[in-house]
């Protein structure tokens, strides 16, 4: 995997580090992905944290959890919600698009969001939820 993922991922692995309590990692290369997931404790809630770079794709998941409850969820998956969001329906054009989205209220909300690296999420996290 090219060079460029793996100083992504430690510079990831550092700023977790330096952010977080008990942090876990798992760091997966091979020629053709990249994943790096990440557990750790903030506060009272837990991070969960997913980057997932192959085919020239970057899939991303940020989780803050408190116990089962999802206080926020960042990513771009092709979630059928944030596509009707988007573009007021779901089309065979649009169908398995990754659209970058917020969960909140238990994932009972969704919000259209910007794509996002670890670091936005990092500073989102220090000024919307109190550790």
């Amino acid at each position: 995997m090219d060079a460029k993922v793996t100083e992504y991922f430690a510079d990831v692995i550092a700023l977790a580090q330096a952010t977080f309590e008990g942090v876990k990692y798992v760091n997966d290369m091979t020629p053709l992905r990249a994943i790096l997931r990440i557990e750790a404790k903030y506060g009272i809630y837990r991070v969960l944290m997913t980057e997932l770079f192959s085919d020239e794709v970057r899939k991303y998941r940020y989780y803050v959890l408190e116990g089962d409850r999802v206080e926020a969820g960042f990513d771009n998956s092709p979630d059928p919600r944030a596509i009707r969001l988007k573009y007021g329906r779901i089309g065979e054009e649009y169908a398995g698009e990754n659209v970058p989205h917020l969960h909140l209220d238990n994932k009972n909300r969704l919000v259209l969001t910007e794509e996002m690296i670890f670091t936005d999420f990092v500073d989102w996290l220090k000024t919307n939820i109190s550790d």
